[in-house]
């Protein structure tokens, strides 16, 4: 059985989807919602007790807004998936937590990645022990949903509907787009090799922020509201490290990046204009 923390958001969501029915149980936000609290591992390791040999708990719940306040973060983002692990560990489970692969860069611009950053030592100090723990490090997701506003995407999608100029940075920034369905094809996989400590889900396939925003606004017809370069570039980002893919993942297919963000752009459009 795998157990999922978070399920009702798209990577939770799409979790479950990838798997047969009955391989995957969403735990309700109200079971969970009070395991940050420095007592709460006791409770984590009892409602988990008497589940099947073999099963897993995966932490998909957690915060991505960078402008909510750093408490907050360090609560859902470190206290909550840590005493999980800790207690699902207690269980005989397997733990898996999610962060972010902007982990890697050495001074975190916001307390989102601070504390993904954080939670990634967490679990690789336990997997050092010898605890069956994983952390997976991912990329930026798309699909299963609306982007949400303070992302590059949601950014760009209202752009696109209120037929206003887009302007961003130089551009030079790399990134991985993956889709959500991908990515919980992916995690599975890690999952399934019993692979512990911290892995990156990763394609090797990035592209620049800006040869993404050139090509959705051309492939939608709208290449006049973009405005590269009217932003000033960001201090602290990733301007040159391409982060491999793992070798466990070589036999997945990950779909092209910009058609694939294009489409489902696109598919948003018009999913509004027919409402």
């Amino acid at each position: 059985m795998i157990y999922v923390l978070g399920g009702r958001g798209r990577l939770g969501r799409a979790i479950e989807a990838a798997r047969v029915s009955g391989e995957v149980t969403l735990l309700e936000r109200a079971e969970y919602e009070n395991w940050w609290q420095s007592d709460a591992v006791s409770r984590v390791a009892r409602f988990f007790d008497g589940a099947p040999p073999g099963s897993a708990v995966l932490v998909a719940a957690g915060l991505l807004d960078p402008s909510l306040p750093g408490p907050e973060h360090q609560r859902v983002n470190v206290e909550l998936p840590s005493r999980v692990v800790e207690g699902a560990c207690k269980a005989g489970l397997r733990a898996v937590t999610f962060g972010t692969v902007m982990e890697r860069l050495p001074d975190p611009p916001n307390a989102y990645i601070a504390t993904k950053a954080a939670l990634g030592r967490v679990v690789a100090e336990r997997a050092a022990a010898g605890d069956a723990v994983t952390h997976l490090q991912l990329h930026t997701l798309y699909g299963g949903g609306e982007p949400a506003p303070f992302m590059f995407l949601g950014q760009v999608v209202r752009a696109l509907r209120e037929q206003r100029s887009f302007e961003m940075s130089p551009g030079r920034q790399l990134r991985e787009y993956h889709h959500v369905d991908d990515d919980a094809v992916a995690a599975l996989a890690v999952l399934d090799a019993g692979v512990g400590g911290v892995v990156a889900l990763s394609h090797g396939a990035p592209f620049t922020l800006r040869e993404l925003a050139s090509h959705v606004f051309a492939e939608l017809g709208k290449k006049e509201l973009l405005h590269i370069g009217a932003l000033p570039e960001p201090r602290n980002d990733n301007y040159g490290t391409v982060v491999p893919r793992p070798k466990l993942l070589d036999h997945l297919d990950f779909r092209p990046t910009l058609e694939g963000v294009a489409a489902y752009l696109r598919a948003l459009l018009t999913q509004q204009q027919r409402v």
